[in-house]
């Protein structure tokens, strides 16, 4: 396959308009849709993760959306392959294909390849899993912070997911987990176009605190209660659930529980805010500047 084959990645920040904005591409260039929100992979969560309306699915051709059951574990490894394979598939009868969302390490993974990192031995694999376990998310913080404060500025904080895989790396290797990466880009049979969908950050908070009051009118307390009895699942270790899982253990209140879920949606914001405008291939464009688009994309494939 020749590298004549194109890849738009619309990527930006949580509530930006990424869904929409990918769904008038796909109509444009007459193409499909990999969804690269790994919360969107997970048939159960449906209101928490904004996930695309019937309508908007029915719109264009999507893939990794309702992909897994919530029993089911998937890692960032797991969808390079995939991806890839799609592509592949893709490419055969199209020249364009389009990557949505805000998953800075999926987008990595699709376009440059997965780092190497040492191999983690089940010991202190166990180690750090019972670091969490007593101790809480604030000693997994407190431990990265004070190992690799590089990598902690860059982590979501509120993922004790990221934070054990980053003290497991630590812990085998001596070394800080940021040093693992950045490491050699794979080639790849296609050319990445990236469009960073943005908003000004104090429009983009009340759009955020919005949404999530539209989401409790959707029943989002209600699926976060039937996911309780999952609530160790990776996919569940992520704003806007764990949030509940603390008032189902009586451990805050329910206004607690929302005012945390918006705090902690703006502060992950702010966080992809930060690592889009920090990779330089990134082309920013508001939601609505779809022409303008379709114009930088067709300039950057020379059309």
């Amino acid at each position: 396959m020749s590298k004549n084959k194109f890849l738009i990645v619309v990527g930006g920040a949580t509530a930006t308009g990424k869904t929409a904005t990918g769904i008038q591409l796909a109509q444009h260039f007459e193409t499909e849709i990999l969804s690269c929100d790994s919360r969107q992979f997970y048939r159960e969560m449906n209101i928490g993760t904004a996930k695309p309306t019937d309508e908007e699915l029915a719109a264009a051709p999507h893939h990794f959306i309702n992909l897994l059951s919530i029993q089911e574990d998937y890692n960032v490894g797991d969808f390079e392959r995939d991806a890839l394979k799609l592509l592949d598939k893709i490419f055969l009868e199209k020249d364009v294909a389009l990557l949505v969302g805000g998953s800075g390490l999926f987008i990595r993974a699709l376009c440059d390849g997965l780092d190497k990192f040492p191999k983690v031995p089940v010991e202190v694999r166990n180690e750090v899993q019972s670091l969490f376990e007593k101790e809480g998310l604030e000693a997994l913080q407190a431990a990265v912070k004070i190992a690799d404060p590089v990598y902690f500025e860059k982590v979501d904080q509120q993922n004790p997911v990221r934070l054990m895989r980053a003290l497991d790396v630590i812990k085998t290797s001596g070394k800080p987990f940021s040093s693992f990466q950045n490491q050699k880009i794979k080639s790849r049979n296609f050319t990445p176009i990236y469009i960073n969908v943005v908003m000004e950050r104090a429009q983009l908070y009340e759009r955020i605190n919005r949404r999530v009051d539209l989401m409790l009118e959707a029943g989002l307390l209600e699926e976060a209660k039937r996911l309780f009895s999952y609530k160790e699942k990776n996919s569940l270790q992520t704003v806007g659930y764990q949030e509940f899982m603390s008032f189902f253990e009586n451990k805050t209140t329910l206004e607690e529980a929302i005012e945390l879920v918006k705090r902690n949606s703006r502060r992950y914001a702010k966080r992809q805010m930060t690592w889009f405008r920090k990779e330089d291939h990134w082309e920013n464009f508001q939601a609505n500047e779809i022409k303008k688009m379709i114009e930088y994309v067709e300039g950057k494939m020379d059309i």
